[in-house]
């Protein structure tokens, strides 16, 4: 089985800063995208911020220019550095890695985080 365990929400005021981390464990052979995405209350979830495994990178609008995703292929962990965050950024994180492959799986998967809750508030 592979899980994504996620780390670093929290309260944070408005202008401030936040990292976050998730890491991928199980029998993994490679991760093709890992990302971030949230969910606002009454809201649907939305892409943050995305990464490939070659290090290509695209973001939401809304956090370009304040956020920065990057990874570690060797220990399959993305990180998130968040900064300027805006009380609009307050929502549950959810990290994701899509196409997984995993070793005598035929395929490649999809799996998700439980979340971490981030708040931005003054």
């Amino acid at each position: 089985q592979v899980q994504l365990v996620e780390s670093g929400g929290g309260l944070v005021q408005p202008g401030g800063s936040l990292n976050l981390s998730c890491a991928a464990s199980g029998n993994i052979v490679s991760i093709d995208r890992m990302g971030w995405y949230r969910q606002a209350p009454g809201k649907q979830r939305e892409l943050v911020a995305r990464i490939s495994s070659g290090g290509s990178t695209n973001y939401a609008d809304s956090v370009k220019g304040r956020f920065t995703i990057s990874r570690d292929n060797a220990k399959n962990t993305v990180y998130l550095q968040m900064s300027s965050l805006k009380p609009e950024d307050t929502a549950v994180y959810y990290c994701n890695a899509d196409g997984v492959q995993r070793p005598w799986f035929p395929g490649r998967y999809g799996y998700w985080g439980q979340g971490t809750q981030v708040t931005v508030s003054s």
